[in-house]
């Protein structure tokens, strides 16, 4: 069997659990990727059901959660167009395996990265900042015992995305000490802060783009990347009102079907 022809049964398995709400152990012998590459292939041909992409997620990005999963570092996957919110959105609850949502910050790129970028033209290349939050999610049943090249084939826990307001002169602030709080039913129950994402959320994008080179791409103008989550993951459930609060910056707010 051809590694493309693995890669797209990988993915088949995968949008059928993802569409239908079960959960799987793993992934067949015959179809499960073998290493980072394959594990990467087979979430590029989960676009092929998805459809379209508008940027890019960071699993991993604190040390806490690298333990959580069994990974050494972070892992890339992608956003799809068909599951991004907007804040006042009642996001669907019933399918939902893993319940936890996770207050980011999102770059919006504003040019393409050159392969050859360092660190300083990568983040010349922002046009703007977001505040989001993702409610990541897991075909697997036990997705923190299956490691990275299922995990990234599962496009890193990729599910729903809450994109949230722009933040204005957002060059000025640094987001490495900026604090976060998220709030469910009118109780806080997170506190962080940029800090938490690999030290600053600008390592993170830069992780990103030297990362997805590896892999034979690039970050590209008008995609959007989410660096992390800013607090521990928060569980939710049915019926949950959900708010990121971002300071000064701003906040998110949404809530779950009952």
């Amino acid at each position: 069997m051809s590694d493309e022809h693995r890669a797209a049964r990988a993915a088949d398995a995968l949008w059928a659990a993802w569409t239908s709400g079960d959960r799987i152990a793993a992934l067949p012998d015959d179809i499960r990727p073998r290493d980072d590459a394959e594990g990467f292939a087979a979430q590029l041909a989960i676009g092929e059901h998805a459809g379209r992409t508008y940027g890019w997620k960071i699993a991993a990005t604190t040390t806490a959660g690298q333990a959580h999963i069994g990974v050494n570092g972070p892992l890339p996957g992608p956003l799809f167009e068909r599951f991004r919110h907007e804040p006042g959105d009642v996001l669907p609850s019933a399918d939902m395996h893993m319940r936890v949502v996770e207050a980011e910050f999102a770059y919006l790129m504003g040019s393409d990265v050159a392969p050859e970028a360092g660190p300083d033209e990568i983040l010349s290349a922002v046009a703007g900042l977001h505040l989001a939050v993702e409610v990541p999610d897991s075909r697997f049943t036990h997705f923190e015992t299956v490691g990275a090249p299922h995990l990234l084939a599962d496009c890193a826990c990729a599910s729903r995305f809450v994109l949230g307001p722009e933040v204005p002169d957002w060059g000025g602030y640094d987001l490495s000490t900026w604090a976060t709080e998220v709030w469910i039913n009118g109780e806080r129950v997170a506190t962080g802060s940029g800090g938490n994402v690999l030290g600053d959320p600008r390592t993170a994008l830069v992780w990103i783009a030297e990362d997805l080179r590896r892999h034979g791409h690039g970050l590209r103008a008008g995609e959007l990347v989410t660096t992390g989550t800013t607090t521990a993951p928060v569980p939710v459930g049915p019926g949950d009102e959900v708010r990121a609060a971002f300071g000064d910056l701003g906040e998110v707010a949404f809530r779950f079907a009952g």
